[in-house]
């Protein structure tokens, strides 16, 4: 295995949606990368669904989104939002959830929902036509070491025949909560512990799909039951038609023999229906958070950074994040052109955002719950229930206040903490996503760029900065800002980052040299 021999820039054990994400950013980059996955093929597990507006821009970035699009094909009409009832699955009192939808004009590509094993296979086509990635499936890391000058992944092939070893300058694990690179970087988690025991069902019914056809335009739905005190009962399709998964707490001790699954189904639909049960899983809610990002030459992303129960769509989601945050830092660090604190950056970036999300987010929804269930029921006051019921139907929501940011990370101007509170504004602020103006001016699509992007209104700026970067070997994209654009951002001159986030802003600088270090970890 010659092939197995070789000296790579970055070793990445685990090629799931987050591991291959990793290597196509760096791969783009002229990164020489090897990935290390156990399995020949996707797992057909239907998880991972519900793709933001942000992950779009990631496969923008990677050169596929069209690719994502047709991918899993959705009926004409049959739409990809959410709703949430209470009691049963087809109880009177329902209300649209989740419609991110109502955020999509702050974002240069709009929302996707499909199996996380069609986004899989999309991603591995894509890092296959990258000649500086190599993929071996079929294998996995068992063991890592690393020193002052590289790090050595142990791999063997998973019918247990066969054994390798990598070298390279950095490893990266996207191996998953139970992750090995993790365990040997000596990182510890902390973990918030619920004491609940979950299910996840994969089942057929074509039945279920007819009785649904009262909630036109829906993928996924939240059932509130008030004998779960928060937690819930979930439902998504994983086609649009026959094919289903479906979440929700069982009682401590149930296994895959001793508990009446379809029974559980039909209670939380609210009646029988035919049905075929595909696959049972059973898994601990509890919500867990690497101590950091990185030992040394050592980094978690996705799960082996961060894991939760699948409430909120934020999983896969918030793995490519890490991806996209992580790979334009390695490159810069390989490459040369980043300073000595740019890799530490991504620790304090991500995981910040990552406890917001946890705490803010996931927590505060089964709070939230818990807490309305307590105090409200239609079988207590009726009409108490319902203008409380109605008061939780509001436009966006949690949508709209879910806005990852990184102000005040040290990489950025201003002030603040990293965090997934915010809001969605077209007007560019430091540590922000850059959005689309909403102009008719024509403002270049960083995610499309993969670099630096300086846009501004002053062409003398636009001319200093462009020198100040040529002197440091950064590369750099400059374009302009009109009137329009300038009123729009309510800033003449704007820096992004290669992630799509603004590493600086203002009217103007005096010290070009100043901001773009910063930007880079020099200060």
């Amino acid at each position: 295995m010659t092939k197995h021999a070789d000296q790579y820039d970055v070793l990445i054990n685990g090629g799931g949606p987050v591991g291959m994400g990793l290597a196509i950013e760096l791969g783009q980059r002229g990164i020489k990368t090897c990935v290390v996955e156990r399995h020949l093929e996707p797992q057909p597990i239907p998880k991972g669904q519900n793709l933001t507006q942000r992950s779009g821009e990631h496969f923008q970035a990677w050169h596929c989104e069209e690719r994502l699009r047709t991918a899993h094909p959705i009926p004409e009409g049959a739409g990809i939002g959410g709703i949430t009832t209470y009691g049963t699955l087809l109880s009177d009192y329902h209300y649209d959830w989740f419609n991110r939808a109502h955020v999509g004009k702050y974002y240069f590509a709009k929302n996707a929902r499909l199996p996380q094993y069609a986004t899989e296979q999309v991603l591995r086509a894509r890092a296959a036509e990258i000649d500086c990635i190599d993929v071996i499936l079929g294998w996995t890391g068992v063991a890592a070491s690393q020193d002052d000058c590289g790090v050595t992944l142990k791999i063997r092939s998973t019918d247990d025949t066969q054994s390798d070893e990598l070298t390279g300058r950095f490893l990266v694990g996207c191996d998953g909560s139970q992750s090995m690179v993790r365990s040997c970087a000596g990182i510890s988690e902390n973990r918030s512990e619920h004491n609940r025991l979950m299910s996840l069902l994969v089942f057929r019914s074509t039945e279920l799909d007819r009785l649904l056809s009262k909630y036109p335009g829906k993928a996924f739905y939240n059932v509130l039951d008030p004998k779960l005190e928060g937690y819930w009962k979930f439902f998504g399709r994983v086609d649009h038609g026959h094919s289903w998964f479906f979440h929700a707490p069982v009682p401590l001790g149930t296994t895959k023999d001793n508990f009446d699954f379809k029974a559980m189904l039909h209670s939380a639909v609210g009646q029988s229906f035919d049905l075929e049960l595909d696959h049972i899983g059973l898994w601990d809610l509890r919500i867990a958070t690497a101590d950091t990002y990185q030992n040394g030459r050592f980094f978690i992303a996705g799960d082996a950074a961060h894991s939760h129960p699948p409430y909120g769509g934020y999983g896969i989601n918030t793995g490519f994040e890490d991806a996209r945050n992580l790979g334009w830092k390695l490159a810069a660090t390989l490459q040369g052109t980043a300073g000595p604190h740019l890799l530490n950056s991504y620790t304090e970036e991500r995981r910040q955002v990552f406890q917001s999300t946890a705490k803010d987010f996931i927590e505060n929804y089964i709070e939230e719950d818990k807490n309305f269930l307590r105090d409200y029921s239609p079988q207590k006051d009726r009409a108490l229930f319902q203008a409380a019921w109605n008061a939780r139907n509001l436009e966006g929501g949690e949508i709209d206040m879910y806005e990852p940011n990184y102000a005040g990370s040290s990489i950025v101007s201003g002030k603040g903490n990293p965090s997934a509170k915010g809001k969605h504004l077209v007007q560019a602020r430091a540590g922000h996503h850059f959005s689309p103006s909403g102009s008719r001016t024509s403002i270049a699509n960083p995610n499309l760029l993969g670099k630096f992007t300086l846009l501004a209104e002053d062409t003398d700026l636009v001319s200093r900065f462009r020198d100040t970067a040529n002197d440091n070997g950064m590369d750099l994209t400059t374009g302009s800002l009109s009137t329009i654009d300038v009123d729009a951002y309510k800033s003449s001159a704007i820096l992004i980052r290669p992630d799509g986030f603004v590493a600086w802003c203002g009217r103007t600088t005096n010290d070009c040299d100043g901001v773009l270090k910063e930007a880079l970890g020099f200060r």
